[in-house]
């Protein structure tokens, strides 16, 4: 087996003439980083919404839909690392960075007793037109991740997106719910009456998308549902 120094000299001389840059800073990442460098890591405003049922997350939702829990993994604000992040996953092309960091939220969803008993996780689904324009489902991707890391089934297929909608950019908060008002379907699908599903997003903004989503599983089907975002917008 080659020695670790010596691969750690062979990883930076590859590197050299084909750069990794960090999805969040843009700086060229040394062999041991995987995609964010170490000193954007240790700044990422990470939250511990997981631990606790009454984090900002899940006040957003309160009253609008029957949530059992809900949180988010990191905080975004504009101009920030994390807005930098969701660029690339969304407009990038760089999905993985979504499953990336679905499995590592994943693994601390594990060790809190708030996310026990969860049926399967189910991605907010884009529009067919959506999708084919960007290639793939970031909120998939990222629901991906957080199977992977849980030993929990994920089912893309169950929610269906029936209608485009303009973008929510702009739109004040009632526009927002408005625009996103009974667009899913739930496609028939064998699940118990007492399933729990995680539903995931990649930003919370308003949570009008996600209260439609969570109404119309709950309606369809009468499941528990909670929720869980890569980011939640400040």
């Amino acid at each position: 087996m080659m020695p670790f120094d010596l691969r750690n000299i062979l990883g930076d001389f590859v590197s050299i003439f084909f750069p990794k840059e960090c999805a969040c800073c843009g700086c060229v990442l040394k062999y041991q980083e995987k995609y964010i460098c170490i000193a954007c890591d240790y700044h990422l405003p990470y939250t511990n919404f997981h631990t606790y049922s009454d984090n900002d997350t899940a006040r957003q939702l309160w009253g609008k839909a029957p949530i059992e829990e809900a949180c988010s993994f990191l905080l975004l604000q504009k101009g920030s690392r994390v807005e930098r992040l969701i660029y690339q996953i969304k407009y990038n092309n760089q999905p993985f960075l979504a499953e990336y960091f679905g499995y590592q939220y994943g693994l601390k969803l594990l060790q809190s007793e708030l996310y026990v008993g969860l049926s399967a996780i189910v991605p907010i689904p884009l529009h067919t037109s959506k999708l084919r324009k960007r290639g793939y489902n970031q909120s998939a991707y990222f629901g991906r991740g957080l199977s992977r890391a849980m030993h929990i089934p994920l089912w893309e297929d169950v929610l269906i997106r029936k209608r485009a909608t303009m973008t929510q950019t702009g739109k004040d908060r009632l526009a927002r719910y408005e625009n996103v008002e009974d667009i899913f379907v739930c496609k028939e699908l064998s699940m118990p009456q007492d399933a729990h599903i995680l539903l995931v997003d990649d930003v919370l903004t308003t949570g009008a998308t996600i209260v439609s989503a969570a109404i119309t599983l709950q309606e369809s089907r009468g499941c528990k549902v909670s929720v869980a975002t890569l980011a939640r917008a400040q």
